[in-house]
């Protein structure tokens, strides 16, 4: 999956701007130029060297977007009744899957912990059971795709704890990237099912996906499913991001997109609960100053949007026959949706040296050093309701598991904590050649507009925790 990074220009230092796919800068940002992407689905707005943790005040003031802090989405979540009740995802155990990790993650979680006053989780494990990784930043797709899988892993395992500070967390490294096409996926299917055969952890949260028009057929997606089919025998709920590309999605080469409405896979599998994204409007103090919409950034010229629409290689499963006037014959795409969006990013905080960004004394990368950054995407939503998965699985004292069909058929229950998302669409609009020159060609891609109930935008929409938790918990007994 893409990520996009904005170089904004900050107390007079200027970074240079990095954009995936031909995303333009927003705001102060300096020309874009294009690179390989990096995996993750996840937007990267480079705000200089802050040796802080911006607030919402400081990113609208100098970078002209908005950015949030923990406290903030615990807030807009409305997860301090829980909190407040003991309910913190304690005893249930989140597995994160993540190509290479983070070489530095335990001592960034420290910090990131210490900085926000939000306690060390219970246990926190690494395990690399697909295989050794290899030292960073050795990477055969070039080191800027191994940080940018360092990025992805810290603001997986940050916000993940963020939200669900009770929970333990277990990463689960692999040896390979996943790009495009079946790369990568044999080795996080083999990573996946060690840790449901060894019963290692609850809920699995995976912030990647490839364009199901990159694998050389169906078949080939159906040989890599078996882990999601041990997960639902095994009671383990599985979430994918839906993507950072709207209706769309990136090409076989990584760079962005298909002309046309396409999907991508595990978010696109039927046993695979989809996390779509979101804008939340909030203030400093995380109250909500206008209701969410869909997450859709090309307004403030970034090229990114939340994924959603129809599957082409798998057809409607039962738990949406109710929604099929949307979906039609297909797998619809998301179910539900979390903070994504880069005009909301959320401060995530590493220390390994990023060879994705410039250092500004050198004109060169890598930057190195511990520093704050901004980051979002559906890679921030996923490990969000992972959190919120894990808080269910403790109000309902055992694992919720597969959830798609209690899912849809919340929407029919009293106080389901469904919160219906009705603004927004992810219709993308990219650049296909002469990025940022006169002769510029953007290609729009129409998209799926949100409405009252399911749709191919927002899925469900987002969640209430102080209810949803419950109801899911009842509704998967």
């Amino acid at each position: 999956m893409k990520r996009v990074l904005i170089g904004v220009a900050i107390g007079g230092v200027a970074v240079v701007s990095l954009a995936m796919g031909g995303a333009r800068g927003a705001g102060g940002a300096v020309a874009a130029h294009s690179v390989r992407p990096v995996p993750a689905s996840a937007g990267h707005v480079s705000a200089a060297t802050l040796s802080f943790p911006p607030d919402t005040n400081f990113c609208l003031a100098n970078i002209g977007i908005a950015c949030y802090q923990p406290a903030q989405l615990v807030k807009a979540f409305d997860l301090h009744p829980l909190f407040a009740q003991g309910l913190t995802g304690k005893g249930s155990t989140i597995v994160i899957v993540d190509s290479f990790g983070s070489p530095t993650i335990k001592a960034d979680l420290d910090t990131f912990d210490d900085t926000f006053h939000i306690p060390s989780p219970p246990s926190f494990k690494i395990i690399q059971p697909a295989g050794d990784v290899p030292p960073f930043p050795q990477d055969p797709f070039g080191p800027g795709d191994r940080s940018g899988w360092g990025v992805e892993t810290s603001l997986d395992v940050e916000w993940s704890h963020a939200l669900a500070p009770g929970a333990n967390i277990l990463l689960v490294e692999t040896p390979t990237s996943e790009v495009e096409g079946v790369q990568g996926f044999p080795e996080i299917v083999k990573a996946e099912n060690y840790v449901i055969d060894h019963n290692l952890g609850d809920v699995i949260t995976q912030s990647f996906g490839a364009t199901e028009e990159t694998f050389p057929s169906k078949d080939s997606i159906f040989d890599l499913r078996s882990a999601f089919f041990n997960a639902r025998k095994n009671h383990v709920t599985v979430l994918g991001a839906s993507g950072d590309e709207g209706s769309t999605d990136l090409l076989s080469d990584t760079s962005c997109c298909y002309p046309m409405q396409v999907n991508s896979w595990p978010s696109s599998d039927p046993l695979v609960t989809s996390v779509g994204g979101l804008q939340l409007n909030l203030n400093e103090s995380g109250q909500t100053i206008a209701p969410p919409n869909v997450w859709n950034d090309v307004a403030i010229g970034i090229d990114a949007a939340g994924g959603g629409g129809p599957s082409h290689v798998f057809g409607r499963p039962s738990f949406q026959n109710d929604v099929k006037n949307l979906v039609g014959k297909h797998r619809g795409t998301p179910d539900i949706s979390m903070s994504a969006a880069v005009n909301g990013a959320v401060d995530t905080f590493y220390s390994f040296c990023d060879y994705n960004r410039v250092d500004p004394s050198t004109g060169q990368p890598p930057l190195c050093g511990p520093q704050w950054h901004l980051v979002g995407g559906t890679s921030e939503a996923s490990p969000e309701f992972a959190a919120i998965i894990a808080i269910a699985d403790q109000v309902a004292g055992k694992r919720v598991g597969y959830i798609n069909d209690a899912l849809y058929e919340l929407n029919d229950a009293a106080n389901n904590g469904l919160v219906d998302v009705t603004a927004g669409n992810n219709t993308l609009t990219f650049c296909q050649s002469g990025c940022g020159t006169s002769s510029e060609v953007d290609v729009t891609v129409p998209g799926f507009a949100a409405g009252p109930g399911y749709d191919l935008a927002s899925g469900w929409g987002t969640v209430d925790a102080k209810d949803f938790v419950r109801a899911l918990a009842a509704a998967t007994s």
